[in-house]
């Protein structure tokens, strides 16, 4: 896929002037969102996606076309199960629900930068060093096992990583929040507040999720324009999905599972390919459409069977409650 440089500076502008623009309407008017105006938001980025995507189909093909929706769903399905994070954190330091918005869009915005300098590092280790696909497809199974042996730490607490320990160690911070500023001014001296850290926390906390999503992403292209594109859409609209599905996320109890089931299923294609390209006969290429079909059905049947298992053990309880009221009342 060739890409010229003026249509990277064009979609790097572009993306810009996007969340610039979002983020000029939160500082405008910091609130907590209401569902239908994060339901709007949501199903915007979601058509930019898409049109983005047919636009690649349309003139790179279909072989590039497939290979970004792979990539938007993959690295937007595991936005989502990031959030429990965030949900963890936000309420870890007790962020005041008005300026939640802001602190998800700057650390976004963190993550999107750290995300890309990442992305640059990686595509040009891979270029020089054939052998890291094998590393990178080993990392991505024992990922998506380790999803699956413990699926349930992440929601119990936030564990501090090394760059929010330095921050917290190295920079004079107050205790209570100043409103949504970063920094304020106490007995004379400048102080930042809780509400850098928070971003801090949130951008570098989706920086080590990257370790997941962004070998999982090279699992389904090598062209560093679309891993950055994938990525940046599956970013941009992350603010409006924590209000909007903050309650869903308890009801997809098995979205861990079927991310593991993706990661693995990524990271078998990885193996596969590696030893096709050094002439292993018995290796397969898998093609982009059978990996598309493979992410979308999975995460589908992950996403009704959640909400199966969701509607049973409620039907369950009310059947409890059921007889145990005659019992109670037998009872008086």
């Amino acid at each position: 896929m060739n890409v010229p440089l003026w249509l990277w500076l064009v979609t790097v502008v572009g993306l810009t002037a996007i969340i610039c623009a979002d983020f000029y309407l939160i500082s405008r008017n910091p609130r907590n969102p209401s569902l239908k105006e994060c339901t709007l938001w949501i199903a915007c980025y979601v058509t930019l996606a898409i049109l983005f995507g047919l636009g690649v189909l349309v003139l790179s093909g279909s072989q590039y076309g497939g290979e970004f929706f792979a990539g938007w769903i993959t690295e937007y399905s595991l936005s989502v199960d990031n959030l429990f994070v965030f949900v963890v954190i936000m309420a870890s330091f007790a962020v005041p629900r008005e300026y939640r918005q802001k602190v998800l869009s700057i650390g976004i915005v963190i993550a999107l930068l750290m995300r890309g300098a990442f992305i640059l590092v990686g595509y040009q280790a891979i270029s020089r060093f054939d052998w890291l696909f094998y590393v990178f497809g080993a990392f991505l199974v024992y990922t998506a096992w380790k999803l699956v042996a413990q699926r349930d730490d992440d929601e119990e607490e936030f564990k501090e990583n090394a760059m929010l320990r330095l921050a917290k160690r190295f920079l004079p911070a107050t205790e209570k929040y100043a409103g949504a500023a970063i920094t304020t001014r106490v007995d004379g001296r400048r102080m930042v507040t809780p509400m850098l850290i928070v971003m801090v926390a949130i951008g570098t906390t989706d920086l080590l999720f990257a370790l997941d999503s962004i070998p999982a992403i090279f699992g389904l292209t090598k062209e560093p324009y679309l891993v950055f594109t994938a990525n940046a859409f599956a970013l941009m609209g992350l603010r409006q999905l924590f209000f909007l599905i903050g309650g869903l996320l308890d009801r997809l109890v098995y979205l861990s599972i079927g991310l593991a089931a993706v990661l693995g299923f990524i990271g078998v294609k990885l193996v596969l390919e590696a030893l096709h390209h050094d002439g292993v006969a018995w290796a397969p290429e898998i093609p982009i459409l059978v990996s598309l079909a493979v992410i979308i059905g999975t995460l589908a049947l992950t996403t009704v069977a959640s909400l199966i298992k969701v509607r049973h053990d409620r039907n369950k309880e009310f059947d409890q409650v059921a007889e145990e009221r005659p019992v109670a009342a037998e009872l008086d």
